[in-house]
């Protein structure tokens, strides 16, 4: 039994700080996952959603620093329960996200792993296994180390997840695993390899034969059968090739312009996905940091999901010298973790993309 809680200690402290550090690198991306499953149409905790944000610091500070308390053993009955009280917690969502099919990624690991709801459950299913064994064998957690230096590592963990926290929220994350990060092509990233896989779909289809209905499955084909039509339903099975960029679009009110400035050689984009949650701090330095980028032979515009009054509005108030578009505000938000945010692009490729509070260090 010592030796089986030792594995399990080892494995389960340092699958919660990877995960909670991932997480961690990009708070921002994680709040979001909360607003999903805060949504009507999943909890149904909206009340929740404004502090969304918050909630998420709290749980990816609290998963890295319960992973290395467990790697060090201090308070080992804290701990544990603390363990086994986040996983249940986990266990309930990623279950009912995937019994219910109502957020397609639980976002365990952010933008570094993707795990469909299943994967996600039996993956929390294992790690309820190993804090049960570690929640056994509590007696068998010993520190590795004196009362005072594991104190200090532990509070030291604190102190130093919480700051890289605050970091990255001021800035950007400090790892971008997203498809729009620096070096990444918007073309590539939205076209379909000729030789790529292709979605496996399972049509059944219901037929009346003889007074009683009967389902036949086909690939596809409208299956040849002595009976009266009912209905046709349609599973994916696999969904083949997806490209990493998805639903991104540069629009007018009139026409689709996402072609034609992704030929630009330097287009400098700022994002802003809600002009009325833009910080007001950040767009107060649009105007002169624009300004400087048209002078230098820039095409500047602006993307949002807010409507024309807003955008108005921002215009007239802050005397901007650019144009905003229409773009999907969850691609926004994927784009940059910054409202507004800066993204530089040559010819489609990202060459540099800042927070607000860095606008000061972009070199153009």
């Amino acid at each position: 039994m010592k030796y089986i809680v030792q594995i399990s200690r080892v494995f389960t402290g340092i699958l919660f700080i990877i995960s909670g550090f991932i997480k961690l690198n990009d708070p921002l991306g994680f709040s979001y996952k909360l607003e999903e499953y805060f949504g009507a149409d999943v909890l149904n905790l909206e009340f929740l959603i404004p502090y969304a944000l918050g909630i998420s610091v709290i749980v990816v500070v609290f998963e890295v620093v319960l992973g290395v308390f467990l790697l060090i053993g201090y308070k080992p009955k804290f701990t544990v329960w603390s363990l086994l009280l986040m996983i249940v917690f986990f266990t309930f969502l990623t279950f009912y996200s995937a019994y219910f099919d109502k957020v397609k990624d639980c976002g365990c690991f952010g933008d570094a792993l993707k795990l469909t709801p299943w994967e996600s459950f039996t993956k929390d299913l294992v790690l309820l296994v190993l804090i049960l064994i570690l929640f056994a064998g509590v007696k068998y957690i010993k520190p590795l180390f004196s009362k005072l230096p594991t104190t200090i590592i532990a509070l030291f963990s604190f102190i130093l997840s919480l700051w890289f926290g605050y970091h990255v929220l001021m800035h950007l994350p400090a790892i971008d695993f997203r498809a729009y990060k620096i070096g990444s092509n918007f073309q590539e990233g939205m076209s379909t390899p000729e030789d790529a896989a292709k979605a496996v779909s399972e049509y059944t289809w219901t037929f009346n034969v003889n007074g009683e209905e009967q389902e036949f499955v086909t690939n596809g084909s409208y299956p040849k059968v002595d009976g009266e039509y009912v209905g046709v339903e349609t599973k994916v099975i696999d969904e083949g090739y997806v490209p990493p960029i998805q639903d991104f679009s540069i629009e007018s009110d009139d026409e689709d312009l996402t072609a034609q400035f992704l030929e630009v050689d330097k287009l400098l984009i700022v994002a802003m996905y809600s002009i009325p949650k833009g910080e007001l701090e950040g767009v107060n330095k649009l105007k002169t940091f624009t300004d400087n980028a048209k002078s230098k032979g820039y095409t500047v515009i602006g993307l949002t999901s807010s409507g024309p009054q807003d955008k108005a509005q921002i215009m007239q108030d802050h005397n901007l010298n650019f144009e905003f578009y229409l773009c999907d505000e969850k691609v926004i938000k994927t784009i940059v973790r910054s409202n507004p945010g800066i993204v530089i692009l040559n010819k489609g490729t990202v060459m540099n993309k800042a927070h607000w509070n860095d606008i000061e260090d972009i070199e153009l």
